[in-house]
């Protein structure tokens, strides 16, 4: 048996499965293709050998870690340019390998894999030795992402992380960007006079994707229950999660979401037993403020939660006021079943799909099968019903949308019965409301949401501007489309959306076009943010522009017409609807 010591590169296509799932011929031949022009021929030239393709993965042999480094940078900077559907995970090693014939084994190998997993879409993870051994003598820098326990391999693994251009985690470029637009629209993200904090995604302790699951909704259901506390200033898990696998200085999270306060933390499950360890750190100073480490059982672990967000209260010195104390703590379920399957249901609502809804649907069916009292649950179903409806007069006529509200209705007072602080659930009656021609009650709903999770930045941003833009109060959804910016400052696009729609209504139409723009540039796919385009640009009697915008609307909806979509629009005021269609004829559309 022959054995020598070699770098060992270990890559994989990201979202393999459901890019064969949505086109496999497509598929196919992009990889074929990524192969012939580039993945191949930079191997060749590095000096590696293809030691075997395994469907989406390839395990590469190099005589030395910077020719396998260099190469790995070369492949993913060349496909970030390429900006195609294949994007790898590439994982380096260096270590003493078997060769059996062709082939190569051993922990070499079995490390290389490990850190594949660990990298990020469009990035590298290499081992410590492969650091070492580098010294500088490439042009790239790689962060220390600590010590990861990994399967199979006895001793933990310390990491480090590259993140190409145009990987996930790079957003040089766009946090610049945006940090200019964010100062032209008078956004500010400087320290608040109360307490801040921004709750990180907690590392895993394994590999086992299961187990990232489960972290994620520990650290939701933390940044969720801080989220009802009023003097207390609490980054959105839209934001937070940007960090997700990288190796960050908490003080430059502090500055890049403007907390003051940092909470880290860590999660391993082993059969019935779960560790969690969290740590509060000042980002001002970079102290440690408090720290604990919890072993329950995996039935405590709603009560873990709950101890964590009481210590992190305690620690920042946070006066909870009357009837806060009961709203932080209500609320939930303890079948964690039930828990597993909401958090599986609302990533499948969220995800924007139609044809995620079913499935949606079937798990929020299964969470209260196991537990009908969960408030939340009964909330997600109720959101389901709405949408349903929203779209259901184009999809289904309109007894079928009317059936879709009562039942959104009949879910949202369910989850109030359950649980009267379900601040979800006034959300839902909201909007069923407005979507009634019932404005006035929208609004109360609307405000005692607000009341109930001031923090909720999907509420603030999503529900709220909606019902107050709707209900001639554009001022208002304004003011809170940038309250819920100021909670994401890592903020989606349709947040930049909500912004212009209010600013148009509101009369501030230069604004509204800038934001409209900001947002497209963002994310282009989003009908509604070219129709309202075309719409300011004609009210501005900017026409060549308008024309241009309302080319990109048929061109995405080649049926569309002003009468259908003036039809959808919940406003109280005739005149908002009329202005709104006026600038869509000037734009040049079809009636």
């Amino acid at each position: 048996m022959q054995r020598r010591l070699a770098a060992i590169l270990a890559a994989d296509v990201v979202g393999y499965s459901k890019l064969m799932a949505d086109d496999e011929t497509g598929t196919l031949n992009a990889l074929r293709t990524h192969r012939e022009t580039l993945f191949d021929p930079e191997t060749a030239r590095r000096g590696g050998r293809i030691v075997k393709l395994m469907g989406d993965g390839t395990l590469v042999e190099f005589p030395s870690v910077v020719d396998a480094v260099e190469c790995a940078l070369a492949i993913q900077q060349a496909v970030a340019e390429t900006g195609g559907p294949i994007m790898l995970r590439i994982g380096i090693n260096l270590g003493d390998i078997i060769i059996d014939g062709d082939d190569i084994y051993g922990d070499g190998v079995n490390i290389a894999a490990r850190l594949e997993a660990l990298a990020d879409p469009g990035g590298i993870c290499i081992s410590s030795i492969v650091h070492e051994s580098l010294g500088n003598r490439v042009e790239a820098e790689f962060a220390d992402a600590g010590e990861h326990e990994v399967k199979n391999i006895a001793r933990p693994i310390r990491v480090f992380k590259y993140f190409s251009p145009g990987a996930a985690g790079d957003r040089g470029c766009d946090l610049a960007r945006a940090k200019a637009f964010n100062t032209s629209i008078g956004l500010d993200f400087s320290l608040p006079d109360y307490p801040s904090i921004a709750v990180l995604p907690f590392t895993v302790m394994s590999t086992d994707p299961e187990q990232e699951f489960f972290a994620d909704g520990v650290c939701e259901d933390i940044i969720t229950s801080l989220s009802k506390i009023d003097r207390l200033l609490v980054v959105a898990r839209n934001s937070t999660f940007t960090y997700k696998g990288r190796a960050v200085d908490v003080k430059q999270v502090g500055r890049e979401q403007g907390v003051r306060y940092v909470l880290e933390g860590s999660v391993r499950k082993a059969a019935d037993r779960v560790r969690v360890t969290a740590q509060l750190i000042d980002a001002t100073t970079g102290a440690h403020v408090w720290a604990e480490r919890y072993d329950r059982k995996m039935q405590d672990i709603f009560a873990v939660q709950d101890d964590i967000t009481r210590e992190i209260v305690v620690a920042m010195d946070v006066q909870l006021r009357q009837g806060e104390q009961h709203r932080v703590w209500s609320g939930g379920t303890q079948n964690l079943e039930a828990w597993e399957c909401l958090r599986l249901a609302t990533d499948a609502a969220l995800g924007g799909s139609r044809e995620t809804q079913p499935k949606a649907r079937k798990l929020l069916d299964r969470a209260l099968e196991l537990d009908p009292n969960y408030a939340v649950a009964w909330a997600m179903r109720g959101w389901l019903h709405f949408t349903e409806a929203d779209v259901g007069g184009g999809l289904a006529g309109r007894e079928q949308a009317q059936e879709a509200q009562d039942a959104a209705f009949r879910c949202g007072h369910k989850a109030l019965e359950l649980d009267p602080d379900c601040a979800e659930a006034y959300g839902i009656l909201a909007l069923t409301h407005l979507n009634a021609g019932e404005h006035d009650t929208a609004i109360k709903l609307t405000e005692k949401a607000i009341e109930l999770a001031p923090n909720n930045a999907e509420i603030l941003g999503g529900v709220a501007s909606a019902v107050m833009r709707k209900s001639g109060r554009p001022e208002r959804g304004a003011e809170l489309v940038k309250q819920a910016m100021r909670l994401s400052p890592f903020y989606r696009p349709g947040l930049l959306r909500a912004l212009a729609n209010n600013y148009r209504l509101c009369g501030r139409l230069e604004e509204a076009v800038a934001c409209y723009r900001e947002s497209l540039k963002r994310e282009d796919g989003y009908l509604a943010a070219h129709v309202n385009l075309a719409s300011a640009l004609g009210e501005l009697n900017r026409l060549d522009e308008a024309r241009q915008a309302a080319r990109g609307v048929l061109e995405r909806e080649p049926d569309f017409s002003i009468a259908g979509y003036a039809a959808g629009l919940a406003y109280r005021n005739r005149t908002d609807v009329d202005r709104i269609s006026d600038g869509l004829r000037r734009a040049g559309l079809p009636e």
